[in-house]
């Protein structure tokens, strides 16, 4: 028997390597968040002209939805700084009752997403609205994963985020694969010719505060009205600053009192620039955020790693990091790394004290694994990753799994307090006086999680590992407790008495 427990608990570790992973399971919020995104450097009436449209098919698509609301932009308090080519788009839907269109909130979030498709030059990303702003608010980034390359140069970090961007969308469950738009901005460069400026007798200051002038505008003079004064500034009509050969024809008086068109000492030409330059640490990054949907956060950062080691080499000096819930499922797990072996400790410590001995203290100590194996298949079988709450969970259940073994062998104790010498006789009498109160310790924590299990409501999702984990660990606890302990007392008791035995 003993050697089928060990079995059985190799199995379960096994298990639990590749059971994946997540910081907290994910809430059902009973609406949906979107982004609504077009190309960098568009205009607000462009990007007021997609979101509008996104809007009118959801709703005429979709009678689950209740209403549609969108946001472009920053508000005067800039909270969520948002660029103008992006819109935050809430999807208030009605009660589960009423959907048609999809049973589950990833089809209906899938079924959405494929709509929108119909749209040229979009590109969305889905959430729900409290887990995108926590995320953004706990790691900076409103996706599940956000995998962060760190260099220097701006055009290599875009390459190569498009490069994963590519890679990593044949990954079981990634969703919403997108790099930031680090780039691709258009802007007119001026690029001055130097040796026609020597040429000419011109100085690049003088040029710079031409073109500033006729763009950003130059103070010439004061106006007064009464006791207020208004500053005069000149500067080029709007259809000429919006047009490049207006740029061009721009006359720059020289020395000589004559004058010449810009593009006489300079290139003057559209190019694509930086639209964003984003900073962690002080070195330069850019992200590729993406989603989790039917699979687990840790799970999919493990695929991403294999797609950088066969297929992106990263230059030297170039490295990669994970942020988003991932970094907080990786920090939860170094607090429990902490937290559980001091909980066993202490357990221990509780047991020594108890029984003054450290022989019994390991034999009690070893409802822990056998607790730990109901607790982990009951995961499995459920098809629940593994996640703080039910790190939690595993805690509350090791409490519980030894305070039967304290029941049982505190009264094999008594009984050869009593005068009960036969090993045998004394495990059969405790076992069955002490069968009851093992069981009812047991069945009264499963039977008060029992509903947390099978609850579909609001915050089933974070209870349900939780309770599964306390539930299957107490089943095999229980079973292995009456069976395993005994026989492991028995084989501790007849090394005593053989020890005692060869002193005397």
């Amino acid at each position: 028997m003993i050697c089928v427990t060990i079995g059985f608990l190799l199995l379960s570790i096994y298990i639990f390597i590749n059971l994946g992973g997540e910081f907290i399971p994910k809430l059902d919020e009973g609406d949906l968040a979107t982004h609504v995104i077009i190309p960098a450097g568009s205009s607000l009436s462009q990007e007021i002209e997609a979101t509008s449209k996104s809007e009118k098919l959801l709703k005429d698509n979709f009678p689950e939805i209740e209403k549609v609301v969108s946001k472009i932009g920053s508000a005067e308090i800039p909270t969520d700084p948002m660029p103008m080519e992006v819109a935050d788009v809430m999807i208030i839907l009605k009660p589960k009752k009423e959907w048609v269109s999809a049973k589950t909130t990833d089809e209906l979030m899938a079924k959405i997403e494929k709509t929108l498709e119909q749209i040229p030059g979009i590109t969305t990303e889905f959430n729900q609205p409290i887990q995108m702003r926590f995320n953004e608010l706990m790691t900076g980034v409103r996706t599940d994963i956000a995998i962060k390359i760190f260099g220097e140069d701006l055009d290599l970090l875009s390459g190569l985020s498009k490069e994963v961007e590519s890679e990593i969308k044949s990954i079981p469950g990634v969703e919403d694969a997108r790099a930031e738009q680090a780039s691709g901005l258009p802007q007119i460069t001026v690029k001055f010719d130097k040796d026609k400026l020597a040429l000419y007798g011109l100085h690049v200051s003088d040029l710079n505060q031409i073109i500033r002038m006729g763009f950003a505008g130059e103070k010439a003079g004061v106006i007064y009205e009464g006791e207020r004064r208004f500053d005069l500034v000149v500067r080029l009509s709007e259809d000429q600053r919006n047009n490049m050969d207006q740029l061009k024809n721009l006359f720059i008086p020289l020395p000589s009192g004559n004058q010449v068109p810009l593009e006489q000492v300079a290139n003057i030409q559209y190019e694509n620039g930086a639209a964003q330059i984003s900073r962690e640490d002080g070195k330069r990054r850019i992200t590729i955020g993406l989603n989790a949907r039917g699979r687990d956060v840790k799970s999919i950062v493990e695929d991403v790693k294999k797609v950088f080691n066969d297929k992106i080499k990263l230059p030297p000096g170039y490295y990669v990091t994970y942020g988003g819930q991932f970094q907080n499922y990786i920090e939860a797990n170094k607090r429990l790394s902490f937290a559980v072996p001091i909980s066993l400790l202490l357990i221990f410590v509780l047991l020594y004290f108890t029984f003054k001995s450290v022989a019994q203290s390991i034999l009690i100590f070893t409802a822990i694994p056998l607790a730990a194996i109901g607790g982990i298949f009951g995961l499995w079988l459920r098809n629940m990753p593994f996640s703080i709450s039910a790190g939690i969970g595993f805690i509350a259940l090791f409490g519980v799994a030894v305070l039967n073994g304290i029941v049982l062998i505190s009264y094999y104790n008594q009984l050869k307090d009593e005068g009960v010498t036969n090993i045998y006789d004394r495990i059969y009498n405790g076992t069955l006086v002490r069968l009851r109160p093992v069981i009812m310790t047991a069945a009264v924590a499963s039977l008060g999680f029992l509903p947390m299990a099978l609850s579909n409501g609001a915050g089933a999702e974070v209870q349900k590992p939780l309770a599964t984990v306390v539930i299957g660990g107490l089943i095999s606890s229980t079973l292995l407790t009456l069976i395993v302990l005994p026989i492991l007392y028995a084989i501790l008791e007849t090394v005593i008495t053989k020890s005692s035995n060869q002193i005397k």
